[in-house]
């Protein structure tokens, strides 16, 4: 659906988007910065609106489809830690050595 970004109202301010973009670390030009304003205010304005709908007697939705966790039955096993270190693409002696995670 195509919008027409000039005709929101503006429930967001300047200064607010400006945040925004700093705390997403992003560069934002002035043009951006005022592209933004308009189509954060228009997607804050479609809230709005569904705020208004009356929801009374309507239960609430979680998931669109039944969801149910297909799980298999934890059962304890007796393992060896030498047939875990077996399947270890690289140890160093008996231990394990993994990546440097900086």
């Amino acid at each position: 659906m195509k919008v027409n970004t000039h005709m929101a109202k503006e429930v967001i301010t300047l200064e607010e988007v400006r945040r925004l973009a700093w705390l997403s670390k992003i560069k934002i030009s002035k043009r951006e910065e005022r592209r933004y304003l308009n189509e954060m205010s228009e997607i804050l304005e479609y809230f709005r609106m569904l705020d208004e709908i009356d929801t009374e007697g309507v239960e609430p939705t979680y998931h669109v489809i039944e969801l149910v966790n297909v799980t298999r039955e934890d059962a304890p096993q007796q393992t060896s830690p030498d047939s875990l270190l077996e399947i270890v693409p690289v140890m160093k002696g008996r231990y394990v050595k993994a990546p440097r995670i900086v």
